[in-house]
């Protein structure tokens, strides 16, 4: 019988893997000749050579960001039916190189760029504002007659009935979607890899670098140009883990901000709400294409699609009004109490408060003394259920943990009404308690803090160990998003740490630069971020001090091209 089982998942992963590879047009293969060995690390070069991409293709997909392809497109210099076609091929490039696509929706997607391509033409004026944009989106989220498995055999060819809430707005807005995009097992891992679509692979160093989770593969599509925008989920640190991961930004909005509906999960329906509430938020390229996502949101009148999405315009804040302007002022924090930054990551954000400070921005030091309590708190949430759905449905067809969920990922009772009670009043209480930290101690206003996305650089495939830098923001419901600052520089590697370990997350940290357990060298050129927070449900204040803090890295000589 458990043989039997065993054959089971693997015929339906068989099947899923032919069913992707033949929606990939033979002419979008890249030739063996051009098909760069296992053993090349850094593919990100590849697309403008495989002979794939016409000159015209490379231009549309390299030389743009969103607003300004949008602008191009409503003034007919290029066709959405050829934009949706470089896009397309691109991912097709992307997805040979790194493994980041689940569901291929090539040609439902040039078929929507031909209906665009008619109606501009008909009527002289585009769909909506994003009008032929190519935007994908985690698999997670349901497309009419697509599947949205998560990498799970039995999820696997059981097709949705209708597109989710966020799917339908962005088709009204014009969007063109390209592709479905790779996850972990469950979702519940920190570097996407599942049984089967297999592992997706950072294109910057496919052999070493985790391209991370659990919206990895929005992450590498972003990062190889396969799209303009991707659309992710975070209950954990998604939307913010893959960026950092591939140097490119990601955004996180407070929950009720965009709608959540319409989405495959390995947990029960609704296991959010009594314990971590997802979000969802874009992934992008630069700070610009996250407005230009944002506004197409506020266009779409999100909370008239989804009961739980609040009214408001997300550039002033949940009541639609706006706030009168003042000097700014940006708060750090340097250390969460639970995990001590490695050296490259304080350095970098040591780097930003200069480079902040260089510009005549404002800096107070945070104590925020109870963010080490928003860990401990947040991993008693994500284990209410007790993991048993899903683990029930994997043993389905047999199909075991991935290995780095297999020691992590256990059955338990699942939490008692007094139980959750009693976790919700602690998580109310922190909530209060943290309202402190949005004042100096003169009583000003604070607009935004920065910190450590992690307590380590880009760590090496499934290494990534703990989140207590990004959960904490879900727990507390303040937008947080991820800004690249610079690579990792040999003088980063040299300095040794000399503070006490915290604790047992602390000690697994540390290992990411004990010399005796890694080459601190596999670290060299990666991506170093920091991670922005506002306060909750204040997007616009957050995107405010991330526009200072981007112009203030953009405007230093330290700071590398990621």
């Amino acid at each position: 019988m458990a043989q039997q089982q065993q054959m089971q998942w693997q015929t339906i992963r068989d099947k899923k893997l032919a069913d992707v590879a033949s929606r990939i047009p033979s002419e979008w293969q890249i030739s063996p000749s051009k098909l760069p060995p296992s053993t090349t690390a850094n593919v990100l070069s590849v697309p403008r050579a495989s002979g794939i991409l016409t000159a015209r293709e490379i231009h549309i997909t390299e030389d743009y960001h969103a607003r300004e392809l949008l602008n191009t497109l409503h003034k007919r210099k290029f066709t959405a039916i050829e934009v949706a076609t470089a896009f397309c091929k691109r991912a097709a490039i992307a997805q040979q190189l790194t493994n980041c696509i689940t569901e291929p929706l090539f040609q439902l997607a040039l078929d929507r760029a031909s209906f665009l391509d008619a109606h501009l033409t008909r009527t002289g004026q585009p769909l909506g504002p994003l009008h032929g944009l190519p935007i994908s989106v985690k698999d997670t989220f349901h497309i009419a007659g697509y599947d949205s498995s998560i990498g799970i055999a039995s999820l696997c060819f059981s097709p949705a009935a209708a597109n989710a809430p966020l799917v339908k707005l962005l088709l009204d807005a014009g969007a063109v979607i390209p592709c479905k995009t790779n996850v972990p097992q469950t979702l519940l891992a920190l570097d996407s890899a599942n049984n089967i679509f297999g592992r997706t692979l950072n294109p910057a160093n496919r052999q070493q670098w985790t391209a991370g989770g659990s919206s990895g593969g929005e992450g590498v599509l972003v990062k190889m140009r396969g799209t303009v925008l991707g659309v992710g989920t975070d209950v954990g640190g998604s939307v913010r883990i893959p960026p950092m991961c591939n140097g490119i930004v990601g955004f996180k909005p407070s929950a009720g901000r965009i709608p959540t509906g319409g989405q495959g999960s390995a947990q029960l329906e609704a296991a959010g709400k009594v314990g971590m509430e997802f979000v969802v938020g874009p992934i992008a390229r630069c700070l610009d294409d996250v407005g230009v996502f944002m506004e197409a949101v506020e266009w779409g009148r999100q909370w008239e699609r989804e009961a739980s999405v609040l009214p408001g315009r997300w550039w002033s804040g949940c009541d639609g009004v706006e706030r009168p302007k003042r000097e700014m002022v940006i708060g750090v924090v340097w250390r969460d109490g639970v995990t001590e930054p490695l050296p490259p990551v304080r350095r970098v954000l040591e780097d930003t408060v200069r480079m902040l400070k260089a510009k005549g921005i404002e800096i107070v030091y945070v104590d925020a003394k109870r963010f080490k309590d928003c860990q401990g708190l947040a991993n008693k949430f994500f284990n209410v259920e007790g993991g048993n759905y899903t683990l029930d449905i994997l043993e389905k067809t047999g199909e075991p943990l991935i290995p780095w969920l297999a020691t992590r990922l256990k059955r338990k009772k699942p939490a008692t009404v007094d139980r959750l009670r009693d976790l919700q009043a602690q998580k109310t209480q922190l909530q209060d308690d943290f309202l402190e930290i949005w004042k100096t101690a003169d009583g000003r206003s604070i607009d935004a803090f920065i910190c450590p996305v992690a307590p380590h650089p880009v760590p090496p495939i499934d290494r990534w160990n703990g989140v207590s830098y990004t959960a904490s923001f879900v727990l507390l419901d303040y937008p947080a998003a991820v800004i690249p600052v610079r690579s990792v520089m040999e003088e980063d590697l040299e300095e040794d740490i000399d503070v006490e370990v915290l604790g047992g997350w602390d000690k697994v940290n540390r290992e990411l630069w004990n010399k005796e357990t890694i080459d601190r060298n596999a670290y060299l050129g990666s991506p170093l971020s920091i991670q922005v927070v506002g306060p909750r449900l204040q997007e616009r204040k957050l995107w405010d001090a991330m526009v200072v803090i981007e112009s203030a890295i953009k405007g230093s000589a330290r700071t590398a091209k990621l």
